[in-house]
C-alpha cells in the first residue's frame, strides 16, 4: 500500500455500526449449533476457575477454530465477517498506509452498493480506533470483522510483490499467455496477490517444472520448483504473504479456505499459450503454516511411445515378452516420481485397440487415455483399489491396470484376475525387479499362485540427461566406478581409463548441466527356474541371480551403458542408486 492520501474533510457521521448485544458469546454459540448445553457448563466452570476469554479458551482446547469463534463474534456484534480469500482492491486498500493499519489492524477493502467505505477490523467495537479512522480517512465507514492474520498479509503486499516479481525476472512476462478458467483469470486490476501467483505458475511451465512448493519457513516464505527431479530454489518472500498466498490456491482449486487444521487437496485447469496444464494442490498444515505443493501435469507433453521414454531396445523386448501374452500379472516397481505411471500408459497404448476392453483404477488419475476407462479412487465413498478392482472384474474387460497395489486384498484380487484370463498391470513400491516377488509373499500371497501369475517386473528410475550443449568428456579410470557397480558387469572391450561425460552447466540448462531426463530400467522375466525359487520362497539376491543367468541386464549395467554413450553422468547415476 502507498501512503496515506489526502480528502477533502466532510462533517462526519457515527459509523453504521450495532452497539454491542448483551447477549453474552456463549448463548451465540449455542444458537450456531457449535457447541452444546454441557461444553457450554464446562466452559464457564473453567472460566470462573481459570478466568479468560470464552472465544480464547475454546481455540486453546482445540474445540473449535479461531475463524468460527470470529463468526459468533461478528453475531454477536451485529456487524459482518469478512473471508479476505482474494486481495482486495488495491485503489481502496492504498486509502491507508502500513502503519497506520499495522497499528490499528485494520484495512478498508472496499465500497458497499450505497457507496459507503467498508473497513475490516480485528477489533470492530474499538469505538476509540474508529474515531481516529474517521478522521484519517476522512469520511465515515462501516467496519467488519476479520481475521488479524488476514488483515496483515496485505499490509505492505504491493512492495512486497513487486521485489518479488524482480527476483522471479523476466520469465514472469509469460504470465501474458495464462488462460485461467472463469472468473481466475489475470488482468490489469487484479490484487498483487493473484499477479505473484499467477507468474510463480507460469514460469513454472516455462522451466518445465513438475512440482511447486510453497513452504513456510522461520520469517520467510520459501518458493521452490522441482526440476528434473531435483528441488531448486525459485525465490522467498516475507512469511507474513504466506495467508494470502495459500488462500488464493484455495479458492483456485475449489477447497475450503477457512480450514487450515486439516491437509486438502484440489485440482483446476488453465492453459499456458497452446498448452494445457492440470494443477494438483495439495495444502498441509506444519509449524508455521499451511505449505502447499502444486503439481503441474502438463497434458500436451504426455509421452505414450515407450521407445521416446529412453528404455535400451534390449529392455524394450524383453518388457514386450511379459506384457504381450494372453493373460497374467506384470508389475512395474520403483519410488515415487520414478515415472511408474508413464511406462504403464505407454503399455496401455500399446495393448489399446478395437479388439480389446481396457479399464483402469487409479488414484489420481493423472492423464485421461482415449478409448480407455478410466476409474478414480474415492476412499470416502467406499471406493478403493480393491473394490474398484473387484467391480471391474464384473464388467468384462480383457486388461486391468491398477495403480498401485498397496495392501493384501488388493494384491490377491490382482493375482486371482491373472489366473482367470486378465492381463493385470499394476505398480508396487520395491527398490528393485526381484524384491517385487519377495514383497507379495510377504504380504500373504501364497507363492505358487504367484508363481503361476506373475509373467515380469519392471523395476525403474529416471535419471537426468545431460545438456548437450555444455556436457564435457573426462578419462575416468575402472577404479573409480567400484562403488557403482561390480567389475563383472563392465563390458570387456571397455578402455582404462574410460572417456565419461560430466555436467557443466550454461543457460540453455540454468546452470545445472542436465535438461530432461530418461527412463532407466531392469525387467525380470519370469522363467521355470524363477517359478521353481518363487515356490521355495528364495531370497532376493537368488533370484536376482537366476534373472542374471536367463539374461537381465541390471539397472547398474543398463546405466553404466548411458553413462559411456554420453547420456548422462556418474554422479547423476549414483545419485538415482542411493
Amino acid at each position: 500500500m502507498s501512503g496515506m492520501q489526502a480528502h477533502p474533510m466532510t462533517p462526519l457521521t457515527a459509523p453504521p455500526t450495532a452497539p454491542p448485544s448483551k447477549t453474552r458469546l456463549g448463548s451465540v454459540l449455542l444458537d450456531m449449533g457449535l457447541i452444546s448445553a454441557a461444553e457450554l457448563a464446562e466452559l464457564l466452570a473453567h472460566q470462573r476457575s481459570e478466568g479468560g476469554k470464552l472465544g480464547e479458551l475454546l481455540v486453546a482446547q482445540k474445540r473449535l477454530s479461531p475463524e468460527q469463534v470470529a463468526k459468533a463474534l461478528a453475531r454477536r456484534l451485529g456487524v459482518e465477517y469478512v473471508e479476505l480469500a482474494a486481495a482486495p482492491d488495491t485503489t481502496i486498500t492504498r486509502r491507508m498506509d502500513d502503519a497506520t493499519a499495522r497499528k490499528y489492524l485494520a484495512l478498508p477493502i472496499r465500497r458497499d452498493a450505497d457507496g459507503l467505505l467498508v473497513v475490516a477490523m480485528a477489533d470492530p467495537q474499538d469505538l476509540p480506533a474508529i474515531d481516529d479512522l474517521q478522521m484519517l480517512l476522512g469520511e465515515a465507514f462501516r467496519p467488519v470483522l476479520a481475521m488479524p492474520e488476514s488483515i496483515m498479509a496485505y499490509v505492505g503486499i504491493d512492495t512486497a510483490v513487486e521485489e518479488l516479481a524482480a527476483n522471479l525476472g523476466p520469465l514472469t512476462e509469460r504470465v501474458d499467455d495464462a488462460t485461467f478458467p472463469g472468473d481466475l483469470a489475470v488482468g490489469e486490476n487484479d490484487g498483487p496477490v493473484i499477479r505473484f501467483v499467477n507468474s510463480v505458475i507460469a514460469r513454472a511451465v516455462s522451466e518445465r517444472a513438475s512440482d511447486i512448493h510453497i513452504e513456510p519457513q522461520e520469517g520467510e516464505l520459501v518458493v521452490r520448483f522441482r526440476i528434473d527431479g531435483v528441488l531448486r530454489l525459485a525465490t522467498s518472500i516475507p512469511a507474513s504473504r504466506g495467508p494470502a498466498i495459500v488462500s488464493r490456491l484455495k479458492v483456485m482449486s475449489e477447497l475450503d479456505i477457512a480450514e487450515r487444521r486439516v491437509p486438502q487437496d484440489g485440482r483446476v485447469g488453465l492453459r499456458i499459450g497452446d498448452r494445457d496444464i492440470d494443477l494438483r494442490i495439495a495444502t498441509l498444515p506444519t509449524m508455521g503454516g499451511e505449505s502447499v505443493v502444486v503439481r503441474l501435469l502438463d497434458r500436451s507433453n504426455i509421452t505414450l511411445d515407450l521407445a521416446e521414454l529412453g528404455f535400451s531396445p534390449g529392455m524394450l523386448t524383453q518388457w514386450e515378452r511379459c506384457y504381450h501374452q494372453p493373460h497374467g500379472l506384470v508389475l512395474v516397481t520403483g519410488p515415487t516420481g520414478s515415472g511408474k505411471t508413464s511406462t504403464l500408459y505407454g503399455t496401455l497404448n500399446r495393448l489399446n485397440n478395437d479388439e480389446r476392453k481396457i479399464i483402469t483404477v487409479e488414484d489420481p488419475v493423472e492423464y485421461r487415455l482415449t478409448g480407455i476407462n478410466q476409474v478414480q479412487v474415492r476412499p470416502k465413498a467406499g471406493l478403493t483399489f480393491a473394490t474398484g478392482l473387484r467391480s471391474m472384474l464384473r464388467c468384462d474387460p480383457d486388461v486391468i491396470m491398477v495403480g498401485e497395489i498397496r495392501d493384501v486384498e488388493t494384491a490377491q484380487i490382482a493375482v486371482e484376475a491373472a489366473l482367470t484370463g486378465h492381463m493385470v498391470l499394476a505398480t508396487i513400491h520395491t527398490n528393485d525387479a526381484a524384491g517385487a516377488i519377495i514383497r507379495l509373499t510377504e504380504m500373504g500371497i501364497e507363492p505358487f499362485l504367484l508363481a503361476s501369475a506373475l509373467r515380469g517386473v519392471l523395476s525403474q528410475r529416471l535419471a537426468r540427461r545431460l545438456c548437450l550443449d555444455c556436457r564435457e568428456a573426462t578419462p575416468v579410470p575402472h577404479a573409480a566406478l567400484a562403488d557403482l557397480v561390480a567389475f563383472d558387469e563392465l563390458p570387456d572391450t571397455l578402455s582404462d581409463p574410460v572417456p565419461i561425460h560430466r555436467a557443466r552447466g550454461c543457460a540453455r540448462c540454468n546452470g545445472s548441466g542436465y535438461r530432461g531426463r530418461f527412463a532407466l530400467a531392469e525387467t525380470l522375466v519370469m522363467s521355470d527356474a524363477i517359478e521353481e525359487l518363487t515356490i521355495r520362497r528364495a531370497s532376493a539376491s537368488d533370484v536376482r541371480g537366476q534373472a542374471r543367468r536367463d539374461g537381465m541386464r541390471t539397472m547398474g549395467e543398463e546405466g553404466l551403458a548411458a553413462v559411456f554413450a554420453g547420456h548422462t553422468s556418474l554422479e547423476e547415476l549414483g545419485r538415482i542408486s542411493r
